[in-house]
């Protein structure tokens, strides 16, 4: 799984013109699904993502998580994450998880975000999107589980 965060100030998520999504303060999380991810790169990937200190304490350090500053999340699917861009000029997208697998993947990831006290605002899947967000800093991170997994011995 690969988890691309930026640490914001507002984000939103239209669909045809309407705002589905929007929060203030907080990140905005692009969530690509492999094709060998299990419910362990979900799980893992909130905790990991929840728990990231990337917001400044009172010393201007980045020290605090989003479970730290209170701050909302904005979740979009992205299964471009997985594009590999290495031959050729058009990307493969061999590695992403199939549409199904990857939605079930996506919405446990999002209902553990939740059930650690995040307040979530999602796009909406296999949909064309239309994500706005003032980045604050900038900060932006990949965190990637397949680095993580105990049965994983090397990187995919």
């Amino acid at each position: 799984m690969r988890v691309l965060v930026q640490r914001v100030n507002s984000g939103k998520v239209a669909v045809d013109g309407e705002v589905i999504g929007a929060i203030g303060p907080g990140m905005v999380v692009l969530l690509g699904v492999a094709e060998d991810d299990t419910e362990w790169d979900a799980e893992w990937a909130a905790q990991k993502t929840a728990n990231l200190r990337i917001f400044d304490d009172e010393a201007g350090r980045m020290n605090l998580s989003l479970l730290d500053t209170g701050g909302q999340a904005l979740i979009i699917s992205q299964f471009t994450l997985y594009g590999e861009c290495r031959r050729g000029r058009r990307p493969s997208f061999d590695k992403a998880a199939p549409p199904q697998r990857a939605e079930e993947l996506y919405n446990l990831f999002v209902q553990r975000m939740q059930e650690q006290g995040i307040e979530v605002a999602t796009g909406q899947f296999q949909a064309f999107m239309i994500v706005s967000l003032e980045n604050n800093g900038p900060v932006t991170l990949l965190v990637e589980s397949d680095t993580a997994r105990p049965e994983r011995t090397s990187p995919r």
